[in-house]
């Protein structure tokens, strides 16, 4: 069994607190590897480190640390097997699923490679008699990511190309559960050219957490997570004077219209659905047909699909669809609320449950389920599941589903399949969810926009990546200037003010 470390000052460090989490294969059950969970003390430690490598950092021409975004995608991209491998290994996803995970997160510091052009400030000139003002974007120091399991590669990347490509200092803390990629990528991250302390990756608990909101030297927390620990942290961030991005749970609904293409929909829904064994916050977890015709339709397709999907190891290649979930503890909770939909009454058409693997027999699977006829005030329609399983609720007009949405309280992504034009433009302007699909199933924005939910998913006035994340990991300074003439009189001069 291999024992982990922190990553501080350029070099894996072994941790000082004695304390260990384990870190499962989820396919075996089997602990394979241990990793220890830092103390306040080794915070506080990594975090006087980080702020001295800072003061350089934050002083290089943004060029220069462009060019280390460059040499950065570069190893990214010749390392992609072997950070898919870890992904996949700790995580569970299949190998294709893990390499869009990295993907994903390469593409933002590929945005980043233009962090020069994202940096520049404003300039009037003569706004007054003689007088200029100008604004510059200047680094924060040392700024935090705190990040979570579904997405061991792309999240991390999310919050270090553009908190680094400002000019800051980041402390990584990666979940427990997955921290081998993250270790991974502060090694690529020096061989590309980042100077040792400037990234520090450290490994922890709930212990580590409240170090970094308490620590007066960080200046800003970013979070990806449940909704209540992001309010949890947005909360303690905020109270401690730091700014805070922090986002939160889903409830991701998509709305199948009469005139939609019902293949195309279905086909949709199952790739939303069960992609990644539905752990991730722009799953479509809930599927709003809207007519009992259209129910009826969509359901018949969607069976055949669902019960097709093979569920394995990601050691299988490219035979599966989706691994195990990330613990016993997940499994168990899947399975719970399934259970709880049948009690409340919902009518489960496929049923995930008892899912064992040959050979397997101890790993985290679960089996696809789809709901039909599950209804608001059941348990399964307003709990964040976060595994394979598919609730469809029936809406009698495109009002009714629209307003299931409207007033569900998270506020993630959301997605419309229609033929018609006018019904996706009222859609999209009137549903009050952060990230819109229209015939698309997961609306998460290209890199160059930018990621963010609404209502209960997020916390904060800014969203991750593109444009907001150098507004996020920059402050403001506005500088108004005037200078006097100098006018030259027999050798001396003799300075007139503008006046």
């Amino acid at each position: 069994m291999e024992d982990l470390s922190h990553y501080i000052d350029g070099q894996r460090v072994q941790g000082a607190s004695g304390r260990f989490a384990d870190v499962f294969n989820p396919a075996t059950g089997e602990v394979q590897a241990r990793v220890p969970l830092a103390t306040k003390v080794e915070l506080d430690e990594a975090v006087a480190k980080a702020a001295e490598a800072q003061k350089a950092w934050g002083a290089t021409n943004p060029q220069r640390r462009a060019r280390v975004m460059m040499a950065f995608g570069r190893l990214i991209n010749e390392n992609m097997d072997k950070l898919a491998e870890l992904v996949s290994r700790e995580h569970g996803k299949t190998i294709p699923d893990a390499k869009g995970d990295v993907q994903r997160g390469l593409e933002v510091v590929e945005v980043c490679m233009g962090a020069p052009s994202l940096l520049k400030g404003e300039f009037t000139n003569d706004g007054g008699p003689g007088i200029d003002l100008y604004s510059m974007r200047q680094p924060l120091g040392v700024v935090a990511g705190i990040t979570p399991f579904n997405f061991p590669a792309m999240i991390p990347l999310w919050k270090m190309a553009p908190a680094l490509s400002c000019g800051n200092a980041m402390i990584l803390k990666p979940s427990e559960r997955c921290p081998s990629t993250s270790l991974m990528l502060a090694e690529l991250l020096k061989e590309a050219g980042l100077p040792d302390g400037v990234l520090q990756v450290v490994n922890g608990d709930k212990e580590v957490v409240d170090a970094i909101l308490d620590n007066e030297t960080i200046q800003a927390v970013g979070f990806v997570g449940s909704t209540p620990i992001a309010q949890y942290i947005y909360g303690r961030a905020a109270s401690n004077g730091k700014r805070a991005q922090c986002f939160g749970g889903a409830k991701n609904h998509m709305i199948i219209m009469p005139d939609a293409d019902l293949d195309k929909a279905a086909d949709a829904l199952v790739g939303a659905g069960f992609g990644a064994a539905g752990e991730r916050c722009m799953a479509i977890s809930v599927a709003v047909p809207v007519g009992e015709k259209t129910a009826d339709a969509l359901r018949e397709r969607l069976v055949p699909r669902i019960e097709k999907l093979k569920v394995g190891p990601y050691t299988a290649g490219d035979d599966v669809d989706f691994g195990p979930v990330i613990t016993a503890a997940a499994k168990k909770r899947i399975d719970g609320l399934v259970d709880r939909g049948v009690e409340e009454g919902a009518d489960l058409v496929v049923d995930g449950r008892g899912f064992t693997m040959q050979g397997y027999e101890n790993g985290f699977f679960v089996g696809p389920s789809y709901f039909d006829r599950v209804t608001p005030d059941m348990e399964i329609y307003k709990e964040e599941i976060f595994g394979p399983v598919l609730s469809q609720v029936r809406a009698k007009s495109y009002e009714e589903a629209l307003k299931l949405t409207m007033d569900n309280p998270y506020g993630n992504g959301t997605a419309i399949y229609t033929a018609d034009g006018d019904t996706a433009r009222d859609f999209a302007n009137r549903v009050n969810v952060g990230m819109v699909g229209i015939n698309f199933p997961i609306p998460v924005p290209l890199s160059y926009h930018t990621f963010g939910g609404w209502k209960k998913s997020s916390f904060g006035d800014l969203n991750q990546y593109g444009p907001d994340a150098f507004r996020f990991y920059t402050k403001t300074k506005t500088v108004t200037a005037r200078w006097f003439s100098g006018i030259k009189d027999g050798g001396e001069f003799a300075f007139k003010a503008m006046d």
